[in-house]
């Protein structure tokens, strides 16, 4: 497994950024020279000035303290929404693969459907009417996002319920629930897992453009409400805006970098190539 991941740059190279996200996250109260929920009398401060590595901004919040801790609510909303978009895709899909039939039809409509909507613009709705809280932020990207994770697990079902060891259970007079929750979704999750993990890219970018256009939950720190906010002061302030975007793409750039390494590694052609 070790030898694997080392082989696999791309797989690698997310696994070492994940990591370094999760001790900022972890850590975070100790990096933070500051309190970014503290306004400070150092407004528009810029790169270095008065001890603040990457200035201040209109309040006078500290730049550097506002990223560090805009990393927990990124991977907040990546992990929550993917665990949402995963679960309803893998249960939708499994069912509509493994039972067939009727379940199949009108699950492929439905996803169909979903596919065929303008799904930002359909968040944009949603959080328009219920509020625009970072947990309804998290909800709405998991519910939306869920037809990719459910087709591509019922691809797997369809495929799985075939092999013989399916049969071979149906035969000893296990029922349909069981082969689905110990056969066909453990055997068949593995495209689901990579799917959703750049999905949380997807997630990231989504809360950001949704606080970038003045709907994100204004009571957090968070990347997306902080390009919102410097966004006025480019010309003068430019640093305010810029470091947050940057921590974006970097962030999403990891998660595509494990989702795509994780694809190579759990794809079997991708295996049988390397074994030639």
């Amino acid at each position: 497994m070790i030898k694997t991941i080392v082989n696999d740059k791309q797989l690698l190279f997310g696994i070492l950024g994940i990591i370094a996200l999760l001790i900022i996250v972890a850590f975070a109260p100790n990096i933070a020279p500051e309190n970014p929920y503290v306004f400070g009398p150092d407004v528009l401060n810029k790169i270095g000035e008065n001890g603040h590595i990457l200035g201040t901004n209109k309040m006078g919040q500290d730049i550097f303290s506002m990223i560090i801790y805009g990393t927990r609510t990124s991977l907040q909303v990546a992990v929550i929404s993917a665990l949402i978009s995963g679960l309803l895709g893998i249960l939708i899909g499994g069912i509509a693969g493994f039972f067939g039939g009727t379940a199949d039809r009108i699950v492929s409509e439905i996803i169909n459907i979903f596919m065929m909507l303008p799904t930002f613009f359909l968040i944009l709705l949603i959080i328009a009417l219920f509020g625009n809280s970072i947990y309804n932020v998290m909800i709405v990207i998991g519910l939306t996002t869920w037809p990719s994770n459910a087709k591509l697990m019922r691809a797997q079902a369809l495929s799985l319920r075939e092999r013989t060891f399916v049969k071979a259970a149906t035969a000893m007079g296990e029922t349909k629930g069981q082969i689905l929750f110990k056969y066909i979704i453990p055997n068949g999750i593995f495209p689901v897992i990579a799917n959703t993990t750049v999905g949380m890219s997807n997630a990231i970018l989504t809360e950001a453009g949704l606080s970038f256009l003045g709907l994100g939950d204004p009571n957090i720190i968070s990347w997306g409400q902080m390009i919102y906010d410097g966004k006025s002061f480019l010309t003068s302030a430019w640093w305010i805006a810029t470091f947050a975007g940057v921590a974006i793409v970097i962030t999403v750039t990891i998660f595509y970098l494990l989702g795509d390494g994780l694809n190579h590694v759990m794809n079997p052609k991708h295996s049988k190539g390397k074994g030639v």
